[in-house]
C-alpha cells in the first residue's frame, strides 16, 4: 500500500477524484482516504501545513496503515535559477533548514543525536518518478535534488541565498523533511515530489497564486502515472 500525503486540500482533491472503493477514517483531524488508483492500493490524506502536521500524518500511515512507501506531493519555491516555475523536483534527500543546534557542535540543519544530517529518499521511487514525469509532463523539466523544509514561507532574497549557500537545496517548502524524518525512523521508503510554484524570493507572493494551480496539475499527473505503473508491476 502506498501512502500519499499532500499539505493542502487543493493538492489532494484531484487525486481523490481518481480513487475507487474509498473509505475515509478521521484520525487527529486528518481524513485518511483509503482506496485504489488504477487498481493499486493507496491511502490519500491532507496533512495540513507545517512540519508537525506532516510528521504526525506520516507516523499514522506507518502505524495504522503499515504503508510500504510514502510519497509527499505538493508545491515548493525554487532555490536554483535553472529550475523554473512549473518544473518538478524529485528529492534526492531532505533536511530541516530551521533546525539549529550549532551551540552543541552540530552543523545547522542536523537534529541532535540523529546519525544523519539529511534523510535520503528512495532511489528506485525517484528513478521511476523521473521516467514517468518525462512522459506525462513533456512541457516541463524534471530535476533531482535536495528539498529543504522549515516552518516558514520563504519570500526573502537573503533567506533564499542563505538556503542555497548553506544547504545547496533545489527547492524549499514546509513539510517534506518532517515526512522524510518519520519515514527514516520507521524504515519506510519515501519520495518528495515538488512542483515549483514560485522562486522563493521577493516575487514569491506575486507568483504563488498565479502558478499554484498549474504546479498542482503537473504533480497530480505524475502521481497518477506512478500508481498506474505500480499497479502494472504489482
Amino acid at each position: 500500500m502506498l501512502g500519499i500525503i499532500g499539505a493542502m486540500d487543493e493538492e489532494v482533491a484531484k487525486i481523490k477524484e481518481k480513487m475507487e472503493d474509498t473509505e475515509i477514517t478521521t484520525i487527529a483531524a486528518m481524513d485518511f482516504c483509503e482506496g485504489t488508483i488504477h487498481g493499486y492500493p493507496v491511502v490519500v490524506v491532507r496533512s495540513g501545513i507545517g512540519k508537525v502536521n506532516a510528521a504526525m500524518c506520516a507516523q499514522i500511515l506507518a502505524v495504522k496503515y503499515k504503508v510500504d512507501a510514502i510519497i509527499n506531493t505538493g508545491i515548493a519555491g525554487s532555490l536554483d535559477a535553472s529550475i523554473d516555475i512549473g518544473d518538478i523536483v524529485l528529492s534526492t534527500d531532505t533536511l530541516e533548514h530551521d533546525m539549529d543546534a550549532v551551540a552543541f557542535g552540530y552543523p545547522v540543519g542536523q537534529i541532535p543525536r540523529m546519525d544523519t544530517l539529511s534523510f535520503a529518499a528512495d532511489d528506485k521511487l525517484r528513478a521511476l518518478a523521473k521516467e514517468i514525469c518525462q512522459k506525462v509532463n513533456p512541457d516541463i523539466s524534471v530535476f533531482e535534488g535536495r528539498v529543504v523544509s522549515g516552518d516558514q514561507f520563504v519570500s526573502d532574497k537573503d533567506k533564499k541565498e542563505w538556503l542555497v549557500s548553506t544547504f545547496k537545496g533545489s527547492c524549499t517548502e514546509m513539510e517534506g523533511a518532517a515526512i522524510g524524518h518519520a519515514a527514516y525512523l520507521n524504515k519506510i521508503p519515501f519520495l518528495i515530489i515538488r512542483a515549483i510554484s514560485d522562486k522563493a524570493d521577493d516575487s514569491a507572493f506575486i507568483d504563488y497564486p498565479t502558478f499554484e494551480a498549474k504546479a498542482i496539475e503537473h504533480s497530480v499527473r505524475l502521481l497518477l502515472g506512478l500508481c498506474d505503473k505500480m499497479s502494472q508491476n504489482n
